[in-house]
């Protein structure tokens, strides 16, 4: 239950944080090109990659800390930094057609399932 409650809390921080930091960058960007959500996606890929490299070589924190800061925090932050951090574990295990096609299959049946969702909406 402890584990639950620390992916929960993170998961709500994170969550919290991305739209604060939406709200910011689109106060001061009237562009086309979504710079809030690709900033966010940046930025959660960099912290999740820091606390992947920090865990890794500090074993002495405890396994609920990863699971508030990088399941909890990083994935209500971006779900987008997990699915980097995926690939680039695939990439690091030579896997790199399997990695080449998460990346594709999850962007084609990504935009397909919103086209679709939308579809269904409509009816």
């Amino acid at each position: 239950m402890k584990e639950i409650i620390m992916v929960g809390l993170g998961g709500a921080a994170g969550s919290i944080l991305r739209y604060l930091s939406s709200q910011f960058v689109q106060k001061y960007n009237n562009g086309h090109f979504p710079l809030a959500t690709f900033t966010i996606n940046v930025i959660g890929c960099l912290l999740i990659g820091v606390l992947i490299g920090y865990f890794s070589k500090t074993q002495v924190l405890q396994n609920e800390w990863k699971l508030l800061s990088i399941t909890g925090f990083c994935g209500g932050y971006t779900t987008f930094s997990a699915f980097a951090s995926e690939n680039l574990n695939l990439i690091n295990n030579n896997q790199i057609g399997l990695a080449l096609f998460y990346i594709a299959l999850s962007i084609f049946l990504g935009i397909a399932a919103v086209w679709l969702g939308l579809l269904l909406s409509r009816a």
